[in-house]
């Protein structure tokens, strides 16, 4: 969208933005840990985030993954769209309740 102002042209933003799933580094160098937030797709990879639904740290064997399902369910119902990456992290099965010891 252009407008006219006395100082001339200028862009403006587009009033609606796209909601992202996707993941935020954080960590030390060469030691990655990430957070799978919900932010708009045009902030930087480490902006402010809406909110923070889990978090993923490749370091560990097996990679440990921890997720706010039910809040990833409702920000996709508000039309929050998955990256490439939290998409392969979600079809991932979830962990299994700890069971009872008898």
């Amino acid at each position: 969208m252009v407008c006219l102002n006395p100082a001339g042209l200028f862009r403006t933003k587009d009033t609606k933005s796209v909601l992202m799933i996707r993941l935020s580094r954080i960590g030390k160098p060469k030691q990655p840990y990430y957070r799978v937030v919900v932010i708009e797709k045009e902030r930087a990879r480490n902006g402010r985030p809406v909110e923070v639904v889990g978090t993923y740290n490749p370091r560990t064997n097996p990679a440990s993954v921890d997720l706010k399902r039910e809040r990833i369910d409702y920000w996709v119902s508000k039309g929050a769209q998955y990256s490439d990456r939290v998409k392969k992290l979600l079809a991932l099965p979830a962990p299994a309740a700890a069971g009872s010891v008898a």
